[in-house]
């Protein structure tokens, strides 16, 4: 059982990383180029295999081996939302230098959420053991529907919270620099930018939903739950500019996301039967996730290769 002590010092060194990314890194509102995004990309993984590294010599080899298949699981899952943020951040035509802020609040709301989440999720599987097949067979539900590219689409404008933000409260026509609310007269107003995070915030629940029961298939232990979901997300921003250039060359990574939830689906559905080692479990992961990528830099390859003999002629 992890201390109160442990959980507040996690606590204190997550702050502190969210107050270097906005204080260090991004003090002044600016366009991140690649170069950068790679840069932090690279850091964020450093510092996620640190503490995988801190877990081992704490708690041994099983605890930091489900911490890092977590972790890749949650790190694949999360370039799913990359695909929607896109879409979302061009939908409300968020100018770029404003776009990390937007991530950057976003996911501070994420880790609050996903700790409540992780917290109800392994309350309910320790209280009622049944729940950990309705998990299972959500999780395969999801992965089969994501098969179908229709389940990918986004409509931003189609979004409930979007048409209840507009209905309940006035939003300038226009960005205000990197203001979230404005005064007009006697009255305030929500800026765009406020909207397309509330909007980031709110889809990320919709994806916890499925992330998180799939950590739930490699351990029910709170702590490595939460911090391989922190870890991952904590990179996420960085991750997005890095990947913004080419996130349409990933063509068939929905389907390896596809089989990931699948195949943790089907490992929570037989766990009472059979336990699949986390060593497997995080092969499998790893291959899924090397395939599909292959498949898709592969795939892009040749479309270009059409594309400009199709110039050429």
């Amino acid at each position: 059982m992890v201390s109160i002590f442990l959980w507040a010092g996690f606590g204190a060194f997550v702050v502190a990383m969210l107050a270097l990314d906005l204080g260090i890194f991004n003090r002044k509102s600016h366009k991140i180029k690649v170069k950068e995004s790679l840069i932090l990309t690279a850091f964020w993984i450093s510092l996620a295999l640190a503490f995988c590294v801190l877990v081992y010599f704490w708690r041994g080899y099983d605890t930091a081996l489900a911490f890092f298949t977590g972790y890749l699981i949650e790190k694949s899952l999360s370039v799913d939302n990359l695909f929607v943020f896109f879409v979302l951040l061009s939908f409300f035509r968020v100018p770029q230098i404003y776009q990390h802020k937007v991530l950057y609040f976003g996911i501070v709301g994420a880790l609050v959420t996903r700790l409540a989440f992780i917290m109800a999720g392994i309350t309910l599987i320790e209280n009622f053991h049944w729940v950990i097949y309705v998990f299972g067979a959500f999780l395969v539900f999801t992965g089969l529907k994501l098969i179908d590219n229709k389940s990918m689409e986004v409509h931003p404008e189609r979004n409930p919270v979007l048409k209840l933000v507009r209905r309940m409260f006035p939003v300038t026509k226009n960005y205000v620099g990197g203001r979230f609310i404005v005064r007009k007269g006697l009255k305030y107003m929500l800026t765009p930018l406020l909207v397309t995070v509330l909007m980031v915030e709110t889809t990320d629940i919709f994806f916890a939903v499925d992330s998180i029961p799939a950590v739930f298939a490699i351990t029910l232990d709170p702590f490595i739950v939460y911090t391989s979901n922190v870890f991952a997300i904590l990179g996420l921003r960085a991750l997005y500019f890095a990947l913004a250039g080419i996130i349409e060359k990933f063509s068939y990574l929905h389907y390896g996301l596809a089989a990931i939830l699948v195949f943790v689906g089907a490992k929570m559905l037989v766990s009472d039967f059979y336990t699949i080692p986390i060593d497997m479990s995080l092969g499998v992961v790893g291959s899924i996730l090397l395939m599909s990528a292959a498949v898709s830099f592969s795939n892009a390859k040749r479309h270009n290769g059409r594309k400009l003999t199709l110039i050429k002629k």
